[in-house]
């Protein structure tokens, strides 16, 4: 009899392509490949402010949650980083400029709700977005330095200075979602929510490039 599949290799391959297809949509495709500008960039920025925000405040009320609280981690805390980039991008008036897109209106409510009720839909948020960061994320951050001319203002969100060694951050984090207690219907509660946390993530990207349409036609007009 074979092994059973782990759970956290099951979540992998059932995201694989809601991953791909957040990866590759167009608003981030052009950021990636030299298309986008310095204001592309910063409107990415500001949305992952709002949904850290959201992620990070739901993070204190599920420490006392003994299934989340294995995934949350101080080394992971991106919300400081994000603020110093916002400050280093726009100024320090930032905070009163900066507006959420309609996605990231969603996608806060969503994390809002499960980080309140549901410790098995944190978590699934909390793997799409730190996971993520640990991975394409990093290659992300050197790029825009090497684009705009970053060093590491403008950038901070993306260096995990505290993690010396992400692929084995990643691997312990795989393995506690392999030993969490979760029964076959709640793990499939958790796929879905992980898939539906890229559906936001690909949205949010179509919002991005819906934005610089009408900036763009504005400054035509």
């Amino acid at each position: 009899m074979s092994d059973p599949i782990r759970f956290s290799t099951a979540l992998r391959e059932r995201s694989s392509n809601a991953h791909a297809g957040s990866e590759h949509a167009g608003f981030m495709a052009d950021l990636m490949k030299g298309d986008g500008t310095r204001e592309d960039y910063i409107s990415l920025v500001v949305q992952h402010w709002f949904v850290y925000e959201a992620l990070e405040r739901t993070a204190v009320q599920m420490r006392n949650d003994p299934v989340a609280a294995v995934f949350i981690s101080e080394k992971l805390t991106r919300l400081p980083a994000l603020e110093a980039d916002l400050e280093f991008l726009i100024g320090p008036e930032w905070r009163e400029v900066v507006e959420p897109l309609p996605t990231t209106r969603r996608y806060v409510e969503r994390i809002n709700q499960v980080g309140a009720t549901w410790a098995g839909g944190f978590v699934a948020h909390h793997y799409t977005r730190y996971l993520g960061d640990l991975s394409g994320g990093l290659f992300i951050g050197r790029l825009m330095a090497r684009r705009f001319g970053f060093e590491t203002n403008g950038i901070g969100f993306y260096i995990f200075g505290d993690i010396a060694d992400p692929a084995a951050f990643k691997d312990v984090y795989r393995e506690q979602l392999d030993a969490a207690p979760w029964d076959a219907a709640e793990q499939a509660r958790v796929i879905d929510e992980v898939l539906l946390a890229y559906r936001f993530n690909t949205e949010l990207f179509e919002d991005l490039a819906a934005a610089k349409r009408d900036r763009l036609s504005d400054a035509v007009a």
